[in-house]
C-alpha cells in the first residue's frame, strides 16, 4: 500500500531531503578545520565529532527540527547552530535523519557477544544497545562440569550449535555477577542490559531434571530469591521467564519442555517478591497466562513486557487470542495498576529453513518426535510408513478444525498447516533445483502426495539439506496501525542471537521506519522513534539511553530516509566452529555511533568497539 501522505516534503526549510554528498565531503571538513586552527593559532576544537545541518528527531516526540549535533568525550554536548571550526571531524548530514540509536529489547545474543562485539543483525539495523537474557534462558549461574548440558539446553530452541557456543565463550565465569563481569571486559561495539534467566537458577538448586519435574521446596525458593537478588545486586535489570507449557515450540536438546516452561506459578511468584522487595526492575514474560503475569505484575509492583502481540502466529508459532482482545488486556492491566507492556512482531516473518536445523513444528509432539535427534536418525524416522500415517492424519485433521473455525486464531496451525504453501527455495541436486519456486501443495498434487509426504520426500532426497521457504500472508494495514500506534505496545521483536538458521526478525527497525513509516503511513517518523528508542529504553530500566539531548550518551543513528531498507538475506559462514547463519543486512545508514564512537559507516564496521555494559540500566 503506498503511503498517502509523505512524512517529508522536498524543499521544506526544516525538512531538505536533497541528494546526500559523497562519503569525502566531512573528512575534508576536518582536515580544512584543523588546519585553519593551526594556521591562525586558534584554540584546538572542543568537540570530537559534529554531525551538521541534520533532521534532528529526538526520541522524545518532539517536533523535527533541523540543528547541528556536537558529540565530545562520548556524550551529546551540544545541539544547536555548532561552528565546523569547533569540532574535529565534521560529518555532512545535511538531508539525513539523525536520531537516537535503537534499543532492542528481546536478544539472546548472550553467547555470540562474545566473538560478535556488534551483536549483528541487531547491529546492522542501527541497534546501539541490546537487551539479554531473555525468555529465562542464560550461562549463569552455571558449574563447570554442566557447562556442556548449559549449551546443548540452547542448541535447538536457538538454532546455535553447541560446539559454535564452545568455541566462541571463554566460560571463565561460574555464577552471574562474574558472568557480568566477563561481558564487562570483553570487546563491545553496543551497549548491553542483562534479564536474569530464571532457568539457570532453578538448575543451579534443584537440579536440571527436578526443574523440570516438581516445585521448589520452601528452602529451595530462598535460594533461588538469594541467587536472583545477587544477580540485581550485581548489574541485572531484572528476571525474565518463558512460560509455555507442556507443548512449548522452544524446546531442550532432546525434545522436552524448557524449565520454565512446566515451573510452577508459586516460584515464578517467589522472584516477583524480590523485585518488589528490592523495589527495582523489570520483567520479561512469554506465554499465554493472563492471569499469572497479573498477579506477576500486582506482586512485584513493577513493569512487565509480555511476549508476544502478532496477528495470527508469532515467529515461535504460538498465538495467544485475537489482537484487539490482547490490545483490550493490556489497557485493562495499565487501567488497574499493573504495568503490562505488549511487545508486538512489527516485520514480516519469512521463514527460511532446512528439516536439518529447524525447530518451529515442535508444539506438535508428532514433529517433534520426528525431528529429534542427528541427521541420520532423523531421516529414519521421516521413511516410517506408520509415523508417515499419523503425520498425514494429525494434518487432515487439524486442517478440518481450522477450516471450520476460520476466526479462531488458536486453530490456525502455525507452521504446521502452512506446508502446502510453502514454496522450495534451494536445492542441491538437479531433481530438486528443477523444483525451485513452486509451492509444496504444488508439487505435491502433481505427484499424486500428500504434501506431508511431498515436503519429506524432497528433503530426504538431500539428506535434510533443501531450503523451504514460509511467507506470511500480508497483515491487513489498518490492523498494524492500530497494533503499533497502541500506547502499550512496542515494536520488536527482534529474537537477535537466536533462531539464526531461518529467522531475519532482527531487521525490525529499518522495516519500521522504511515500510510502516516511509511506505505505508501508519505512523508519523516522531513517534516510531519514540517507540523504537525513548519508549522501549523506558520500559527495560535504561536509565539515560534512547533520546537525543545534550548531556545524554553520543548513541545515535544518521541515516537517508529515502534510501533505507532492508538488503535480501544471505547466509554467512563467519560464526566459531565453521557455522553458518542467515543474515540480512541494511543500506541507508550512514553512521552508527555508540557512546560518541562510529562503529559502522556507510554499512563498513570501522572496528571501534565503544559499547558498555550497563549495570541498573545506566553507564558507571
Amino acid at each position: 500500500m503506498a503511503a498517502t501522505k509523505a512524512p517529508f516534503k522536498r524543499g521544506e526549510s526544516q525538512r531538505p531531503f536533497a541528494r546526500r554528498r559523497g562519503a569525502a565531503a566531512f573528512g575534508m571538513a576536518s582536515h580544512v578545520c584543523l588546519a585553519e586552527c593551526l594556521a591562525t593559532g586558534m584554540a584546538m576544537p572542543k568537540y570530537d565529532l559534529l554531525l551538521k545541518g541534520g533532521t534532528v528527531i529526538d526520541g522524545q516526540r518532539t517536533p523535527r527540527y533541523t540543528a547541528d549535533v556536537a558529540i565530545a568525550e562520548g556524550r551529546v554536548a551540544q545541539i544547536g547552530n555548532v561552528s565546523e571550526r569547533q569540532a574535529t571531524r565534521v560529518f555532512d548530514a545535511r538531508n539525513l535523519i539523525v536520531a537516537p540509536g535503537f534499543i532492542d529489547l528481546h536478544t539472546h545474543f548472550d553467547s555470540q557477544l562474545f566473538w560478535d562485539p556488534y551483536c549483528t543483525i541487531s547491529g546492522w539495523h542501527g541497534v546501539t544497545s541490546v537487551v539479554i537474557g531473555n525468555c529465562g534462558f542464560g550461562f549463569a549461574p552455571v558449574k563447570p562440569e554442566h557447562r556442556q548440558r548449559a549449551m546443548l539446553t540452547l542448541e535447538r530452541n536457538e538454532a546455535v550449535r553447541a560446539t559454535t557456543m564452545a568455541a566462541g565463550m571463554p566460560w571463565d565465569w561460574v555464577t552471574f555477577p562474574e558472568y557480568l563481569d566477563s561481558v564487562e571486559r570483553t570487546p563491545k561495539g553496543v551497549n548491553v542490559l542483562s534479564y536474569m534467566g530464571i532457568a539457570p537458577i532453578m538448575s543451579w538448586v534443584m537440579g536440571q531434571e527436578d526443574a523440570k519435574g516438581r516445585p521448589a521446596t520452601p528452602q529451595e525458593q530462598g535460594a533461588m530469591k538469594a541467587l536472583l537478588g545477587e544477580a540485581m545486586d550485581a548489574g541485572a535489570c531484572g528476571f525474565s521467564a518463558q512460560l509455555l507449557g507442556e507443548d512449548s515450540v522452544q524446546r531442550d536438546y532432546d525434545g522436552t519442555p524448557m524449565i520454565t516452561d512446566i515451573m510452577a506459578p508459586d516460584d515464578l511468584i517467589a522472584f516477583a517478591e524480590v523485585l518488589r522487595d528490592k523495589r527495582r526492575g523489570f520483567i520479561q514474560v512469554l506465554g499465554g497466562d493472563f492471569k499469572l503475569f497479573e498477579k506477576v505484575a500486582e506482586v512485584s509492583g513493577r513493569p512487565v513486557i509480555w511476549n508476544t502481540l502478532e496477528f495470527a502466529n508469532d515467529q515461535h508459532g504460538n498465538t495467544y487470542g485475537f489482537y484487539k482482545d490482547i490490545l483490550r488486556w493490556l489497557e485493562k492491566c495499565n487501567a488497574h495498576g499493573m504495568r503490562i507492556f505488549g511487545h508486538a512482531v512489527t516485520c514480516r516473518i519469512e521463514t527460511r529453513f532446512s528439516l536439518e536445523d529447524f525447530n518451529l513444528f515442535d508444539s506438535r509432539p508428532l514433529w517433534r518426535e520426528l525431528t529429534v535427534g542427528d541427521v541420520p536418525a532423523r531421516m529414519a524416522k521421516m521413511r516410517d510408513p506408520a509415523l508417515r500415517q499419523a503425520l498425514r492424519d494429525e494434518f487432515n485433521r487439524a486442517a478440518a478444525e481450522r477450516d471450520a473455525n476460520p476466526s479462531d486464531p488458536a486453530r490456525s496451525g502455525g507452521f504446521f498447516l502452512a506446508i502446502p504453501g510453502m514454496l522450495i527455495t534451494e536445492g542441491h541436486t538437479p531433481p530438486v533445483r528443477a523444483l525451485e519456486g513452486r509451492t509444496i501443495g504444488d508439487v505435491a498434487a502433481q505427484q499424486g502426495k500428500h504434501p506431508v509426504d511431498a515436503m519429506l520426500d524432497i528433503a530426504l532426497s538431500e539428506n535434510l539439506a533443501t531450503f523451504f521457504t514460509h511467507l506470511p500472508s500480508e497483515t491487513e494495514p489498518e490492523a498494524l496501525r492500530e497494533v503499533i500506534n497502541s500506547p502499550f505496545v512496542l515494536p520488536g521483536l527482534s529474537d537477535g542471537g537466536a533462531h539464526m538458521k531461518f529467522l531475519t526478525t532482527g531487521r525490525y527497525p529499518t522495516d519500521f521506519i522504511s515500510e510502516l513509516v516511509r511506505d505505508k503511513a501508519l505512523m508519523d517518523l516522531e513517534q516510531a522513534h519514540w517507540r523504537l528508542s525513548g519508549y522501549s529504553a523506558m520500559a527495560a530500566g535504561f536509565t539515560d539511553r534512547g533520546v537525543l539531548r545534550e548531556g545524554a550518551p553520543a548513541d545515535i543513528v544518521a541515516y537517508d530516509y529515502d534510501a533505507l531498507r532492508s538488503l535480501p538475506p544471505e547466509r554467512l559462514h563467519d560464526f566459531p566452529a565453521n557455522d553458518w547463519r542467515l543474515a540480512q543486512k541494511a543500506e541507508g545508514y550512514r553512521l552508527t555511533i555508540v557512546n560518541g564512537a562510529v562503529t559502522f559507516e556507510d554499512g563498513a564496521c570501522t572496528g571501534a568497539t565503544p559499547g558498555a555494559l550497563l549495570r541498573h540500566g545506566r553507564t558507571a
